[in-house]
Formats: structure tokens, C-alpha cells, sequence
């Protein structure tokens, strides 16, 4: 997760923010999907409600006082660093086919669950991530992204 999967907004957290409020005004899209404690936790500050997120109380690897989210449901996954994990594969699924606010919270690391997000996202959804020191990742969520991402998991499976 080094290299941006989408549009890297690049910028201090005001700026980033501000313009991914606009594109979301724009597109209007199906879901808003958030990856991580920093932009989870921004985001509603700054009027952009997201319908899923996945934190695991880090930031930049170092741990954090649970951050307070709003979710109807809370759903919880080991996923240790650097994996995905049959079981944190299975409940982003899970999680993604409710039709309320829900919250993930991981044990380990959340980073490449946003992959599964991805893949099992409604169309036209956006997952959205914090990228260190650069800014905020968007990623529409189209059968071209879907068949991207597929395409990396598949690689890191042979290789792990």
C-alpha cells in the first residue's frame, strides 16, 4: 500500500479533506468506505459521514485511545500485519452486505483490508485512505478497480 490505488489528493489534512468533500458532493457515491483511525475519525469532523470504516487504534503504527465513531454495528477481525486473514477477508464481507453504519474494528492491522473493501464494495462506492505524509487516497470502486484489485491479491497470494 506504498503506491496509491487511486487518486492521491496530496496536501495538509484541511486541504485534502476539503477536496475530497467536493468530489464527494460531486459523484454522490453508493458507500463511503474509510481505512484507518486518522481519516475515519476526520472525516465526520469535517461533514463527510462514512457509511464503513476500518481502524485497528493506530496511527502511523503507533497505538491510540479508541477513536469514537458513530456505527449502528461493530464487527471485530484478528488480522495481523502484512496479511489478510480468512477471517478478516470474511467479515469486511459480512459487514459490507448491512444496510447501516458499521465499524470494524481490527486487531493487528487494517491496511490491506482495503483491497477486500474493494472487491466486495457496492459499485460506485469510494474507499478512502490516509496516505503518510502525502495526503488522502480515494478509490472508486468500478469493475476496473475491482479487476485491478483482484489482480494484486491474487499476486500476493502466490507469493505468500
Amino acid at each position: 500500500m506504498k503506491l496509491p490505488l487511486g487518486l492521491l489528493i496530496r496536501g495538509p489534512p484541511e486541504y485534502a479533506i476539503q477536496k475530497l468533500k467536493e468530489i464527494i458532493k460531486d459523484r454522490k457515491p453508493t458507500k463511503i468506505i474509510t481505512v484507518g483511525d486518522r481519516v475515519s475519525s476526520s472525516l465526520p469532523r469535517k461533514g463527510i459521514l462514512p457509511d464503513f470504516m476500518i481502524v485497528d487504534n493506530k496511527v502511523m503504527r503507533r497505538t491510540v485511545p479508541p477513536i469514537k465513531l458513530d456505527a449502528d454495528q461493530t464487527f471485530h477481525a484478528k488480522n495481523p500485519p502484512g496479511t489478510i486473514t480468512d477471517e478478516a477477508w470474511n467479515t469486511v464481507r459480512e459487514a459490507l452486505e448491512q444496510e447501516k453504519r458499521v465499524k470494524i474494528v481490527v486487531e493487528g492491522e487494517e491496511d490491506l483490508l482495503t483491497l477486500v473493501a474493494v472487491l466486495f464494495a457496492p459499485e460506485n462506492s469510494v474507499v478512502i485512505y490516509g496516505q503518510p505524509h502525502e495526503g488522502v487516497v480515494m478509490i472508486r470502486v468500478t469493475k476496473k478497480t475491482r479487476e485491478m484489485v483482484s489482480k494484486l491479491v491474487d499476486e500476493m497470494e502466490r507469493q505468500g
